[in-house]
């Protein structure tokens, strides 16, 4: 069956991996500037700032990559703008056929005028709430703390002080070479003894060794990215041959990896798409998802991650089921929330896209 964009639009999807500060409409970014009277703008064209946006992040770098976040962040420094963002972002995503999405986000990036990290948090989970009653999108938010900061522990106390209000786990982010995970184990060791939910970016500006820190140091439950993984895995003529042991435990324990394919070309995380480890991964049966990550640095779309991944691995409507079931039991959702959503919306959906499509 022909997996065209249509067909690859409809298909219901979950999200995992995608910040809130990467994903404002470019017509947004303008009218925001514009109520805060920040001029820094690189220009004032709807059209030509996302192209701008684009052109800066696909340069293979990662410190290249997260330049433009200067501006997105510059314009999310109200309660409205962080509101309208995080509603932008639920309704944008369920046009596109996501039906539970989890974003993410670093309060501390946004206190410039005078917000406390409650006020920030209160009003993206305002928007996001919005959001669940106009346009029927599930969503949780995830708190960052940044690598090369000293706040970790306060931002990990703030996400537990929120589980109770849609704030769903805690993350760490930013540049990774020199700022190693376990600098932050205080704060790891903390949501751990919440009975809390940890993801951690690693493995994707840098080795092995950061996903293993991520794991055993930091006890991470999912790895954002991982793509560094691959290190750990023998590899001849498009087969992985042997595993490390870092790659068995992870393989071993289902430890979830969110992947974000277009992102990771535009980073270095990988040369091309063609040469992304998805495809050895997923061969292998680890626990792969799909996801955004910057919808607007990237120019991506989670149909459009869909159709690369098809594109360049031949992916099957079997495969992206077997791939959204997977994100779907990885979410930071309660159980009977995770079984619910396969049973009642994944499955009914796949089964109804296979009788129209006559598979």
């Amino acid at each position: 069956m022909k997996l065209d964009r249509e067909v690859l639009k409809s298909l219901p999807k979950v999200l995992l991996h995608e910040h809130l500060d990467g994903v404002l409409r470019p017509r947004t970014i303008i009218e925001l500037a514009r109520d805060v009277n920040y001029l820094d703008l690189p220009n004032g064209n709807a059209e030509e700032l996302a192209q701008w946006f684009f052109q800066g992040a696909n340069q293979g770098s990662l410190p290249k990559y997260l330049e433009g976040f200067a501006h997105t962040i510059a314009v999310m420094q109200t309660e409205e703008a962080l509101e309208l963002v995080a509603y932008e972002q639920a309704e944008d995503l369920s046009q596109d056929g996501v039906v539970y999405f989890e974003t993410r986000f670093a309060p501390v990036f946004h206190t410039r005028k005078g917000l406390s990290h409650q006020q920030i948090v209160s009003a993206v989970l305002k928007g996001l709430e919005r959001g669940r009653k106009d346009f029927g999108i599930a969503s949780g938010l995830i708190i960052c703390a940044m690598r090369n900061m000293d706040v970790s522990l306060e931002m990990a106390e703030l996400a537990v002080d929120f589980r109770e209000r849609g704030v769903v786990g805690f993350d760490l982010a930013g540049e990774e070479g020199g700022y190693p995970p376990k600098k932050h184990v205080e704060a790891f060791h903390y949501i751990q003894r919440q009975n809390f939910n940890i993801t951690i970016h690693a493995g994707e500006g840098f080795g092995k060794e950061s996903i293993w820190q991520a794991i055993q140091y930091c006890g991470a439950h999912r790895i954002g990215h991982g793509t560094r993984l691959i290190d750990d895995i023998a590899v001849a003529d498009g087969k992985a041959v042997k595993l490390g042991d870092l790659a068995q435990y992870v393989l071993d324990k289902r430890i979830p990896l969110e992947i974000c394919l277009i992102s990771n070309v535009h980073t270095g995380a990988a040369r091309t798409l063609a040469e992304h480890p998805f495809k050895i991964l997923y061969q292998e049966k680890f626990r792969v998802t799909l996801n955004t990550d910057n919808r607007l640095m990237s120019d991506t779309t989670m149909t459009k991650e869909f159709e690369a991944a098809a594109a360049t691995f031949g992916l099957t409507l079997n495969d992206f089921e077997i791939i959204t079931i997977n994100a779907m039991k990885s979410a930071f959702l309660p159980y009977d929330q995770r079984c619910n959503f396969i049973f009642s919306v994944l499955k009914p959906h796949y089964a109804k896209i296979r009788a129209s499509q006559g598979v």
